[in-house]
């Protein structure tokens, strides 16, 4: 059978969830400039696609983390509240929804759905990159008592080869596990085989993850 990462990873490109530049770069929230952009929110308009991604996403939480380890599922707003409610429903389990800040009318709610003090919460992504914005959430988490134990992800912008895990060790500095389908060293390995890129291309993808704050100006954007 075929390596399940390796499955995602063709699953990303098959969908063209991921995009690479072509006239001007991608800035990320964080300011960062890349030539490579990924769009899992693209992912959701494929059924075929998203059957698998749920049906991999549940089995990593029955593998690595356990159902009963978990109380609630949460979905960051606003491209993790499809994965959420999606993994929520497969293990049966509650289901809220968090804000990266308190809305500001209402009830000024940063949390819709119901969250007890002490529960332990799985939060479930679409990507996480450097980790920033889910601790963010784990702030209005936190705040309620409960708190985020595990980051469930179908993708991480992350590199075994090039020992590049930014997001995963900002959560890890606060007790935050992460759980990834694939990373950068599954999809650049598929792109090789199959030529979805230029050489051009992958080869600016590679250097852009080894120095990601650095690239844009390199190339002369910033």
């Amino acid at each position: 059978m075929q390596d399940s990462r390796a499955v995602i990873a063709q699953l990303l490109l098959e969908t063209g969830s991921i995009q690479v530049y072509k006239d001007r770069p991608f800035v990320f929230v964080s300011g960062r400039i890349s030539p490579v952009y990924i769009d899992c929110r693209r992912l959701l308009s494929f059924p075929a696609a998203i059957k698998i991604i749920v049906d991999q996403l549940a089995r990593k939480v029955e593998s690595e983390i356990g159902t009963d380890a978990i109380d609630v599922v949460a979905g960051g707003e606003t491209a993790g509240i499809p994965y959420a409610a999606f993994v929520s429903y497969r293990l049966g389990k509650p289901m809220i929804y968090v804000r990266k800040n308190p809305k500001g009318y209402g009830g000024t709610k940063q949390i819709e759905g119901i969250l007890n003090a002490g529960q332990k919460v799985l939060l479930v992504e679409d990507l996480i990159t450097d980790g920033l914005s889910k601790l963010r959430f784990n702030i209005g988490i936190r705040a309620q008592g409960a708190r985020i134990t595990d980051c469930l992800c179908v993708f991480e912008y992350g590199s075994d080869r090039l020992s590049l895990h930014e997001g995963k060790n900002n959560l890890a500095a606060h007790d935050i596990r992460v759980h990834a389908l694939a990373n950068w060293d599954d999809v650049l390995e598929t792109v090789l085989s199959k030529n979805y890129f230029s050489v051009d291309a992958t080869s600016q993808i590679w250097d852009f993850l080894q120095q990601p704050e650095g690239w844009g100006r390199k190339m002369g954007f910033a």
